[in-house]
C-alpha cells in the first residue's frame, strides 16, 4: 500500500508522501520559502503554521511569489 497522496499546487496535480512537511513540499516544487505566500484550501496560511500543517489527499495550495521592484 502506498503512502502517496495527490494534491493541487497552483492548479497542477502533484504527488508526495502523506508524511511530507509543507515546507519540504514547497521546496521540492522549486519555491524559495522566503519569497512566497501560501493559500491552503482557500485560506491564507501564515508562515508560523507551515511546519505544523499536515497535507492531506486532495488539498489545494496556491503559492504566490513575492516580487520586489521599483
Amino acid at each position: 500500500m502506498s503512502d502517496q497522496i495527490t494534491l493541487s499546487i497552483n492548479g497542477e496535480t502533484r504527488t508526495c508522501s502523506s508524511q511530507t512537511p509543507l515546507p519540504d513540499i514547497l521546496q521540492d516544487n522549486g519555491f524559495n520559502l522566503r519569497l512566497i505566500a501560501v493559500e491552503y484550501n482557500g485560506e491564507i496560511l501564515h508562515r508560523q503554521f507551515w511546519s505544523d500543517t499536515k497535507i492531506q489527499q486532495g488539498d489545494r495550495l496556491e503559492v504566490v511569489t513575492i516580487v520586489g521592484g521599483g
